[in-house]
């Protein structure tokens, strides 16, 4: 755990709730991997009542961002962006898809077929997090689900739309956001702080605007992240936020 230079003012030197500024984008896999890792993480140290200790904020970043709304072939794609032969893929992928096993998550066999542009998918996610803290946190894992575990467009329309109703959210005012280009200067300018902070791969993860954890950890590195950070539990009753 590294210490991170955060785009925010410091906190105070109690023990307040734990903020975590999770750093993502859905199109990455390890993002997904991340993401269950440290909510298991959570509740391991927190148990059921980890809600109450955190204050989580979902953070938009986009590895690409000049893709198409056609989107690309995810195997071509990936070969050619890190020059990967098919057996390199294939170990890549495998690995990826054990870790997402030992983490509770079950990624698509072979990968997702295509890799797509997720701007939208940001737009509609800080939406849901004016609306809800909890359902934009559900939002996020749904979308994790649909690109990682379903194969299909998490910046579609349709799949916003769906995804949002799943996660408790007006489906059909999803879809009309991802149509638009509402919100698109917050998300921008949250891409553009964090860059600024030095954050140039994803996930990362920054604990009370200081301590940095990057990629998919396993739970059990976060784990012992919470519990140094947190040593004698932190303040009870406070709720959770999601957003910037």
């Amino acid at each position: 755990m590294t210490t991170a230079q955060a785009p925010f003012a410091a906190q105070s030197t109690a023990q307040p709730p734990l903020r975590i500024d999770f750093v993502s984008d859905i199109a990455c896999p390890w993002c997904a991997v991340g993401a269950h890792a440290l909510l298991g993480a959570l509740q391991e140290v927190w148990g059921q009542a980890w809600p109450q200790h955190v204050q989580w904020h979902l953070q938009p970043f986009e590895l690409n961002p000049d893709m198409g709304s056609e989107g690309a072939d995810t195997r071509q794609y990936l070969k050619n962006k890190y020059g990967m032969d098919d057996a390199q893929l294939n170990g890549n992928i495998a690995r990826i898809a054990e870790r997402g096993a030992a983490e509770g998550f079950a990624f698509v066999p072979g990968g997702r077929p295509r890799v797509t542009n997720t701007f939208a998918a940001h737009r509609v996610l800080h939406w849901a997090a004016t609306v809800d803290t909890a359902k934009a946190l559900a939002l996020k894992l749904q979308l994790l689900q649909a690109c990682h575990g379903d194969g299909v467009n998490p910046a579609d329309p349709d799949v916003l739309a769906q995804r949002a109703s799943a996660a408790g959210l007006d489906g059909e005012r999803a879809r009309a956001i991802a149509l638009s280009d509402e919100f698109t200067a917050e998300v921008r300018h949250a891409q553009a702080q964090w860059q600024g902070a030095g954050i140039s791969s994803v996930p990362s993860v920054v604990f009370d605007q200081r301590h940095l954890v990057q990629g998919g950890q396993p739970r059990a590195t976060f784990a012992a992240a919470l519990r140094q950070l947190r040593p004698a539990g932190v303040g009870a009753g406070v709720g959770m936020e999601v957003g910037a």
